[in-house]
């Protein structure tokens, strides 16, 4: 290892219901960081909330992959304002912070703002951004104000026959119902028949305080990673055919055989130009930085294309579409996480340059 390497601090687990998704995530990035050119520094956040400084990985074989344990520590880590890290009395060294989170206080915010509040730098999005796009009915607000394109869709706080009523006055069946802040498909249903709807409200009501229906779309699922700070790319979109009703939970993250993975995806070249171009937009209005998965729905009959929703932290797992795509247009996994290291430092260091202070 280098003298001159980095000590990058991996956060996983989390308090949200993907917290079995984050661990997965981090086994493949605690296996693709270059060793050469970085010292991990590993702590798991339990699902209390709790951070634990790992003494080493303990990576736990599955059925559908690897994933990272988290063992429990005599010095829970806390944060320490404007100085870091810390174990008990001791600093934990830290160059910069991968946060291999998803969810809820993870990819919403929060932990963006901690890390803020502590003068580190993180990979990923900052606080706005964060925060905007983990709700999906504020992004699509702001998408439309953009003048971008987005599926139709009604907020609801409740599953009260007044909330199915407005359902069924707005839309046709079927519906899908989800919660507005909440990834990997968790709280989501697919209702075909009035009877379903008020048990999926409630269903998607526990997960956030609102809860968010659309119209189901005749539609393939297209998928687009952007990489980037003030100057974003897109890689060429992949598309997702999943092999359940829809793409949920279990397809991505239980059953190996769940969808089929199409990289890149077949589309007339008009319209993937069109996918890129949109990512790129929907990116920027977000304010995003660092890196994003931008999901689409390309209707089959007609070729519309419509923003569905983006992912400021997406999946990092050995089947996650977001790396699989970089690498399908040359950028390998470890040279990802060195240009996602190089985003993060980027990012900061500009940061630092902005007046907090009058005097």
């Amino acid at each position: 290892m280098s003298p001159t390497a980095l000590n990058v601090c991996l956060l996983f687990g989390g308090r949200s219901g993907e917290h079995e998704v984050s661990l997965r995530s981090a086994a493949s990035v605690a296996r693709n960081l270059d060793p050469a050119r970085y010292r991990q520094v590993l702590i798991g956040i339990d699902k209390g909330g709790v951070w634990h400084l790992q003494a080493r990985g303990r990576f736990r074989r599955e059925s559908y992959g690897e994933r990272l344990e988290i063992a429990p520590s005599r010095r829970p880590v806390s944060v320490v304002p404007g100085r870091g890290l810390a174990a008990g009395a001791r600093r934990i060294a830290a160059d910069v912070v991968f946060p291999v989170l998803h969810g809820t206080f993870g990819e919403d915010g929060t932990i963006q703002g901690l890390l803020e509040v502590a003068g580190l730098p993180y990979v990923g999005a900052g606080v706005l951004s964060s925060s905007l796009a983990m709700d999906k009915d504020k992004t699509k607000e702001v998408w439309r104000q953009a003048g971008l394109p987005v599926v139709d869709s009604l907020t609801l706080r409740d599953a009260s026959p007044a909330s199915v009523e407005a359902v069924r006055a707005r839309f046709a069946l079927p519906v899908f119902v989800k919660p507005s802040a909440a990834g990997s498909s968790v709280g989501i249903s697919k209702v075909s028949a009035p009877g379903e709807l008020a048990p999926a409200l409630t269903e998607a009501l526990r997960y956030d305080a609102k809860a968010l229906v659309e119209p189901a779309v005749d539609a393939r699922e297209i998928e687009c990673s952007v990489l980037g700070n003030e100057e974003p790319e897109a890689f060429p979109p992949g598309e997702v055919v999943p092999r359940h009703e829809f793409y949920s939970y279990e397809a991505k993250y239980l059953d190996p055989q769940g969808a089929e993975l199409r990289l890149p995806a077949e589309l007339p070249e008009a319209t993937r130009a069109e996918v890129m171009r949109l990512a790129v937009a929907a990116f920027r209005a977000v304010e995003a930085s660092g890196l994003a998965r931008v999901d689409f729905f390309v209707e089959k009959s007609g070729g519309r294309i419509w923003l569905n929703e983006i992912n400021t932290l997406p999946g990092f797992t050995n089947i996650s579409m977001y790396p699989k795509m970089c690498e399908a247009a040359g950028l390998a996994y470890p040279r990802l996480l060195d240009r996602l290291v190089e985003l993060a430092l980027e990012r900061h260091r500009r940061r630092a340059g902005l007046l907090f202070s009058r005097d």
